[in-house]
């Protein structure tokens, strides 16, 4: 078992918590929100694809870490590389790469498209997707705000 594995099973037993059996079965079916930006000079936002919101897409059972269910959703669907944090209190955008967060825990006020774009509140269980381009920036955090973010497979992580 690997160093990984060994913190991860020590952690479910002090927490609790546990890594879902069934990642898809915490799945709700829920009509996407759909968001354009277009360049403002600052931020590209991408030129074709838009921001995709899902509020309320996952439940996130006490019993599960709710971390590890974005985590399993996410590599289970083709994004990895996943990390847990936050969102950077500065716009910014990866040009050369598409990603994927997950709301684990807390709220979060965050800006997307850059100053001209759109303010939402995030909550834990919404799933944003962004495209290549697409400005980001929380603006304001509960304080026990967790992001679950990933990226596809393909593509190079750069952060402008």
């Amino acid at each position: 078992m690997s160093l990984l594995e060994d913190v991860k099973r020590i952690t479910e037993k002090a927490t609790g918590w546990k890594r879902p059996n069934d990642p898809q079965a915490l799945l709700r079916e829920r009509k996407p929100q759909i968001y354009r930006f277009k360049d403002d000079g600052l931020i590209p936002n991408h030129p074709k694809w838009p921001l995709v919101i899902y509020k309320s897409a996952v439940r996130l059972p006490v019993s599960l870490d709710p971390a590890a269910v974005f985590e399993d959703l996410f590599e289970a669907n083709g994004w990895g590389a996943s990390w847990r944090d936050g969102i950077y209190d500065y716009a910014h955008y990866h040009s050369r790469i598409h990603k994927v967060l997950g709301i684990a825990r807390g709220t979060g006020r965050v800006q997307f498209g850059g100053p001209k774009g759109r303010t939402l509140i995030l909550k834990a269980g919404d799933v944003a997707i962004l495209p290549a381009g697409t400005g980001h920036q929380c603006l304001k955090a509960s304080g026990d705000f967790l992001v679950v973010g990933a990226y596809p497979s393909t593509g190079t992580f750069d952060i402008s």
